[in-house]
């Protein structure tokens, strides 16, 4: 009897558990199981066109839409009518691009910002003080997106 009282008090620890893992985001654990299977993240998928912008631009002030500080290569600019603000997207072209510290970019992107400009089929990274060689790289003409989760708060920096 004292076996089924314990497992039966052990239920609701086991489900606020699992629903608490479930709700949590883990992007770069997405990442690792993505590459260990073989496939790419889930989610909605966006055919882009994208233009890089970087500080010193006219009008392009430290804050994002959301009032956050501009992340260098994570903060994306969007049309908030087809992706949501607040978005975690992979964009698997820029994965293993060259950081300005060297480090090399896991494709995660942050919709933290809006502009004028940004209609429709079209994103805006944020490239830092300058645009870097890494993203100049890029065919900006076509880039895929993958809603792959929401933020609360500033993304990361």
């Amino acid at each position: 009897m004292r076996r089924r009282l314990a497992a039966l008090a052990a239920l609701p620890l086991l489900a606020l558990g699992s629903s608490a893992h479930a709700a949590s985001s883990d992007p770069l654990g997405d990442l690792i199981m993505s590459v260990v299977t073989g496939s790419l993240p889930t989610g909605p998928v966006f055919n882009l066109k994208a233009t890089l912008y970087h500080a010193g631009v006219k009008g392009v002030g430290a804050l994002d839409s959301l009032g956050c500080k501009v992340v260098a290569m994570r903060t994306v600019a969007v049309d908030r009518t087809l992706i949501p603000k607040r978005s975690i997207l992979f964009i698997k072209e820029t994965v293993g691009m060259k950081l300005p510290d060297g480090s090399t970019h896991d494709g995660y992107w942050y919709a933290s910002d809006t502009g004028g400009a940004i209609k429709g089929q079209r994103i805006d990274l944020y490239t830092g003080s300058r645009a870097s060689a890494a993203a100049q790289a890029l065919n900006l003409a076509r880039l895929t997106a993958i809603k792959v989760g929401d933020f609360k708060g500033c993304p990361p920096g």
